[in-house]
């Protein structure tokens, strides 16, 4: 019987647009604050420890966003893991919205319809089909039985999704906190 595979998806640090209340989606240079480098590094603490303990990653995967990127290199340099980046782990593309204030966004979004996206973005429904390609190709191909994956908040809850058998129409509804491990099992 072939055993689940286990993800520790680790969420990025702050980032300055995450201090500042500005919309992220996959803006490519948005770097850490210092407040994001100590919660990458305790991140990375929390992933070394379970790899003392046993039960940590064998592989680190991240996005290939800039903070994601930072928070890896935290997480690479605790483990002694290599880093592979990969776009499958972006954050939901919001295509114009990105770089605006984020309250400004719910007047615009369209939170019912995971098929809705702003002009040159990505819907609930396209980030759902990413991440559901690539935890298919990590259950198909794993690179180890526990694997980090550093990414996004949208990303982890559209994986919390497809782990569970949901559709984007029911993505979690709680975003895991900047700095976060979630331990997700996917089974075989």
């Amino acid at each position: 019987m072939a055993r689940p595979l286990t993800l520790l998806l680790v969420r990025h640090g702050q980032s300055e647009w995450n201090a500042a209340g500005l919309m992220q989606g996959q803006t490519a240079h948005v770097p850490l604050t210092e407040l994001g480098h100590q919660q990458a590094a305790q991140a990375a603490a929390e992933l070394a420890a379970l790899t003392r303990d046993g039960g940590g990653p064998g592989a680190l995967l991240s996005s290939d966003l800039l903070r994601a990127v930072q928070t890896a290199e935290h997480c690479a340099a605790a483990t002694g893991l290599p880093l592979r980046t990969t776009p499958a782990l972006r954050e939901q593309g919001y295509g114009v919205l990105e770089g605006r204030p984020s309250r400004e966004l719910w007047d615009v979004v369209d939170w019912t319809d995971p098929h809705w996206s702003a002009e040159g973005g990505e819907s609930l429904a396209q980030l759902h089909a990413r991440v559901a390609a690539l935890l298919d190709q990590l259950r198909a191909d794993p690179p180890a039985e526990v694997v980090a994956l550093v990414t996004h908040g949208d990303t982890i809850r559209a994986a919390q999704a497809v782990a569970a058998g949901l559709g984007p129409d029911a993505m979690p509804a709680v975003t895991p906190h900047n700095g976060t491990v979630t331990r997700l099992e996917l089974a075989p």
